[in-house]
């Protein structure tokens, strides 16, 4: 494959990136965007941000804002991708929410955050991927790669709320990646990334560079390569990949 081919190996495929307003997702949206797909940003509250960054991307592009946890925002998002390119190839899990919450003091867990984080992490990706596998079977490589966490794989994380939330997702992954072939499943568990979420995080960023084989946080761009992975290894379903520089390994 030329150098002028392989920037633009996926021209005539089309994405959905839920939360890439900034971060993760947007660093995504950007790489699948440089590879010739046609991306649809969207953000659940952050319209300027959003606007923008579609607006930034070298391809083709659109904003749709909507809240995945709302089952017919979701279908709203899905209904603006197929009227607009008539077409869904690839769709990336990304947007989330959480609180810091000790998990040492589950009074401070409260019904209302317990609630949020599966609203969001869980229901909302579900409702949304559910809806999308009917178009995801109409692709000739349909495929949906869901950002999850090493605190799915580890007792870890910013809440055991969050933790419990990326593990179903990390679960989700397996299941429909056994039942719907040939549209691929797979998901991205990082470690600590920095993102404009962590940036005052600067204890927890010292402690993964002191502890982690590659001794840093990820970025944001680490986690986009991840999701590229996937999509390019056309023979890969229902695995999980942690991208956290070896911090998982142990002690």
């Amino acid at each position: 494959m030329s150098s002028a081919d392989a920037s633009q190996e996926l021209a005539g495929k089309v994405a959905v990136v839920t939360g890439s307003s900034s971060g993760i997702g947007e660093s995504t949206a950007h790489r699948l965007s440089a590879l010739g797909a046609s991306v649809v940003v969207n953000s659940s509250s952050s319209v300027e941000a959003g606007t923008a960054v579609s607006n930034a991307l070298p391809g083709p592009s659109i904003y749709v804002q909507a809240d995945i946890s709302d089952q017919d925002q979701g279908k709203a998002l899905l209904d603006a991708t197929i009227a607009e390119y008539g077409k869904l190839d690839i769709l990336v899990n990304n947007a989330g929410w959480t609180t810091v919450v000790p998990h040492n003091q589950l009074d401070q867990l409260t019904d209302e955050i317990f609630m949020k984080t599966f609203e969001v992490n869980v229901f909302g990706t579900w409702w949304l991927t559910k809806a999308a596998i009917p178009l995801l079977a109409d692709s000739d490589d349909g495929n949906v790669v869901t950002i999850t966490s090493i605190a799915g794989v580890r007792p870890v994380g910013s809440s055991m709320a969050y933790s419990m939330a990326k593990a179903s997702l990390n679960q989700m992954t397996e299941l429909l990646a056994k039942s719907y072939g040939p549209t691929r499943f797979n998901a991205v568990a990082p470690g600590l990334v920095a993102t404009p979420w962590t940036e005052s995080w600067d204890a927890q960023h010292a402690a993964v560079a002191k502890r982690a084989p590659v001794p840093r946080s990820a970025t944001a761009d680490d986690c986009a390569e991840a999701v590229l992975a996937f999509v390019r290894n056309k023979y890969t379903t229902g695995h999980v990949m942690v991208v956290d520089g070896g911090l998982t390994l142990g002690p």
